[in-house]
Parts: structure tokens; C-alpha cells; sequence
């Protein structure tokens, strides 16, 4: 089987190839493809690539490195996309430009997300028709790109019958800070959810079958923040507290990123929102929603988070192949391989082998949540097997969430037809109606700004 990376030059590409590889007797894996349109950059990672799966793990997996999407897609079973369009240079002026007019400046949420998800749509359905053209019949894309709550409703109105399934690993990444908070094994948990792609909320977080969510809170009540109690004495021993605005990064243990930067004040804003909504446990990027006036105090204009990726995770990385390439030395620390990577190739174990194991996936609601939209793009457990997933309904939603859902749903598909359309004046609404802004005045001057920063990426808006 063939499995592509879509986005090959991605920092996250040795992390997932490494989950990939660990399980290839399960998938029958017998070549791996990165497809990126930045040559040079994919070839570095390509290099990281080649020694996980030759020196590193030992196996006879062929490595293709391309360009060329014939040479990429042909014959594949599995295409992972995970494209940035604009790389992180656009990702920094996603995320600035807002907080130069009070917003939040946030890659997928926000003003950022839009901006982003206009750059990403028209990108992804011309991957989608390659993958079309090129790949097996039977061909599944698992699309990760952000943002993916725009990217999946795109996909929903441009071409509703592609075999792509809209994932995202937050939830993952936040069960994983639960059980080291609880020192509880990930594997025993199975948790309740319901939202929209980076707006949602955890109802029920089991353990063997026992609820775990009223010790979670207390947990939370008790600390003032969601993080392990290890990760903050640890920060705090090194002198690594993420109060400082400027401290910039995501140097050594995956831990220690969560203590840093903007990091921090993500996992603070959960005990914040608790607080005052104990119910359900948010996904972490509600705080943006919810609390955008104090996301935005806090935040400095001039160094964001993709100021920290960069001088952090990415910087890291290269500067490790580079040394690699140079002395033949590696340090396995540049890279990390986690539940980012595991769930994705799980997934792809799940449509293979017909296990009708249970993820989380961004599908069409079509009566799962009977309060929403039949055509909203909602964020629900599902069993995954070889058809494509099949989503467990639930009962009507309360309507704080609802309402809150309304909202963002109408936001993202404004956008959506904006964007096809050459409408500015549906993406203008769209940018008004979001959560995070304040006013039509500050949606139109983003708006503007975001235009000129976005000229070579965005379709003319009239």
C-alpha cells in the first residue's frame, strides 16, 4: 500500500511517517510519498524522513520525495494532507494583524482563521481533484489542514462526494494533558463531544467505564489551571513560567511547550471559563471566543505564536537536519513523534481494517445534533470503518453552545460563499458576524488589511 503526505515539508511529517511506520505490518505499507510544492524545504525533512525509516526503525519501506503530483498520487490507498498555504510568513500576518485593531490574533480562530481558510480552499480542492485523478479508486484523503472547520465546509459545497474525511488532533492533545493531570492511562479513556471544529465541549470523559469529568473539575478548580501539576513545577524550577511575553519557545520536552508563551495562558483559560460554566469541559480554543478581551491583553502585537513555532519547533528542526547532513550526528529530540501522528495513522488502521474503532471527526450533521443545521459541519464521535465513519447522534444541545454554534456556523459559511463568490461584501459579513470582533468598524478595517497582506493568495473580492 501506498500512503502520500500531502504537505511533505511539514515540521509534523517525521512525527507522523514514524507512527505510520511503527504500524506497517498492520497497514501493509510499502511506500511513503512527500508531495510539497516547496522543493527544497521537503528535501531537508525528506533527509529526517530516510533515517526514521532506514537507520531508525530498519524497514524496507520505500521512500519517495516529489514535486510532481502524478509521481506522488498514482496508485496511492491514503493521501494525509496537511498544507499551509503561505507558510508561516502568512501565519504571522494572520495572526497580527487582528491584534493591531484589538482582535484576537489567531491562526485558526478569529480573523486569522478566515484569513487563512480563504488562502486554503480553492488549494485543497485542487488537491482533491488530483488525488481524484491519480490515486485508487478506493482512495481516502484524511485532511488535517487548517483551518479545518472552513477547509471541511469548502469541501462540503465544492465537491460533496470526494472521500475525504476533516479531522483535527486538539481534542487528542487535550485528552493527553487530562490523563497526565490525573496520571490515568490515555487508553482506558473514551470521552463525549460535541461542537464545531476548534468550538466545542467534552460532556463525558470516562475512565475503564467510571466518570472522570467531577474529578477533572475539581482538579481544575483546585490548580487554576488545566495542566499536569508536574509540567508547572517543572517550568517553574527552570524559571520557564510563560508569564513573560517575549519568552519564545518550544526548546526540549513536549511539556515544557505547554508552559511557554501563549501556551500558557491557553490551558489557564479553561479554569477561567470553568469557573463560571462548570458543566463541560472546552476545548481549548473557546478562550478565544469567550475571552477574547483578555486573549487580547495579554498577547504581545509584535511576537505571537508563530514567532514561537518559528524560533522554536521549526528552527529546531532544521538546524538539526542541517547538522545531521554535516556531521552525520542526530539528535531525536528535534522532532516529536506523539498522538498527533498515532491518531492519524490510527485512523488510517481504522478505514483499512474495518475496526470501527471510535474518533472524533468533522462530518455533516444531517440530524446527529437535532438543534443545528442538517447541513451544518459539526465536530462528533464516530465508528470508523471501511464506508467512512458513522457518527453516534446525541440528544438537542443546550442552547448557550447552540446559540454560540449558530453563530460561528453562519460565520464560516458567509465566508465560504464570499470566497467562491468574489463577494466582499459576504466576507465582510462574515468578518462582522465572528465572536471575536468588536465592531462592523473593526471587521472592515481587518478586512482591508487582510486583503493587501493576502494579494497573491485570495481570489479578487468585489
Amino acid at each position: 500500500m501506498i500512503i502520500t503526505l500531502a504537505g511533505g515539508g511539514s515540521t509534523f511529517t517525521p512525527g507522523i511517517v514514524k507512527s505510520i511506520a511503527l504500524r506497517r505490518e498492520e497497514l501493509e505499507v510499502d511506500e511513503i510519498r512527500l508531495y510539497d510544492i516547496d522543493g527544497e524545504r521537503q528535501r531537508k525533512v525528506g533527509v529526517l524522513v530516510d533515517w526514521i525509516l532506514h537507520e531508525d526503525l530498519g524497514t524496507d519501506i520505500k521512500l519517495t520525495v516529489t514535486t510532481d503530483p502524478k509521481e506522488a498520487f498514482t496508485d496511492a490507498s491514503f493521501v494525509f494532507a496537511q498544507m499551509r498555504v503561505g507558510k508561516y510568513a502568512m501565519r504571522e500576518q494572520d495572526e497580527k494583524i487582528p491584534l493591531r485593531h484589538g482582535c484576537v490574533g489567531q491562526e485558526t480562530c478569529g480573523c486569522g482563521g478566515m484569513a487563512y481558510g480563504m488562502r486554503t480552499i480553492f488549494p485543497m480542492v485542487e488537491l482533491i481533484d488530483l488525488v481524484e485523478k491519480y490515486a485508487k479508486d478506493d482512495y481516502w484523503i484524511l485532511n488535517y489542514s487548517n483551518p479545518a472547520a472552513i477547509v471541511s465546509e469548502a469541501c462540503r459545497v465544492l465537491r460533496p462526494d470526494a472521500r475525504i474525511i476533516n479531522i483535527c488532533d486538539m481534542p487528542i492533545a487535550i485528552i493527553d494533558v487530562v490523563c497526565e493531570a490525573l496520571q490515568i492511562d490515555k487508553r482506558d479513556v473514551e470521552y463525549d463531544y460535541f461542537g464545531l471544529n476548534h468550538f466545542g465541549w467534552f460532556t463525558s470523559i470516562r475512565c475503564k467505564g467510571e466518570e472522570i469529568l467531577p474529578e477533572l473539575r475539581d482538579y481544575i478548580m483546585e490548580h487554576e489551571i488545566l495542566l499536569p501539576d508536574s509540567y508547572v513545577k517543572n517550568a517553574a524550577k527552570q524559571g520557564a513560567m510563560a508569564g513573560v511575553k517575549k519568552d519564545g519557545g518550544e526548546s526540549g520536552a513536549e511539556q515544557n511547550r505547554h508552559t511557554k508563551g501563549s501556551w500558557y495562558y491557553v490551558w489557564k483559560g479553561v479554569y477561567e471559563i470553568m469557573e463560571l460554566f462548570p458543566e463541560y469541559l472546552p476545548n481549548t480554543y473557546l478562550n478565544y471566543y469567550l475571552q477574547q478581551k483578555e486573549f487580547v491583553e495579554h498577547s504581545d502585537p509584535e511576537r505571537t505564536r508563530a514567532n514561537e513555532v518559528m524560533d522554536g519547533r521549526e528552527k529546531s528542526l532544521f538546524e538539526g537536519i542541517d547538522r545531521y547532513e554535516a556531521t552525520g550526528e542526530i539528535d531525536e529530540s528535534i522532532f516529536y513523534a506523539g498522538s498527533h501522528g498515532d491518531w492519524i495513522a490510527d485512523l488510517a488502521l481504522a478505514l483499512k481494517n474495518d475496526t470501527k474503532a471510535r474518533f472524533l471527526v468533522i462530518c455533516q450533521n444531517k440530524g446527529a445534533i437535532p438543534n443545528m443545521p442538517y447541513d451544518a459541519m459539526v465536530e462528533l464521535p464516530a465508528y470508523i470503518g471501511k464506508n467512512g465513519p458513522e457518527v453516534i447522534s446525541r440528544d438537542e444541545i443546550p442552547l448557550f453552545q447552540q446559540g454560540l454554534m449558530m453563530q460561528q456556523v453562519n460565520c464560516e459559511k458567509l465566508l465560504v460563499e464570499g470566497c467562491i463568490e468574489g463577494s466582499y461584501e459576504k466576507v465582510l459579513q462574515a468578518f462582522a458576524l465572528n465572536k471575536t470582533v468588536p465592531s462592523i468598524k473593526v471587521a472592515k478595517e481587518v478586512l482591508d488589511d487582510m486583503i493587501e497582506a493576502n494579494k497573491d493568495y485570495w481570489p479578487e473580492l468585489k
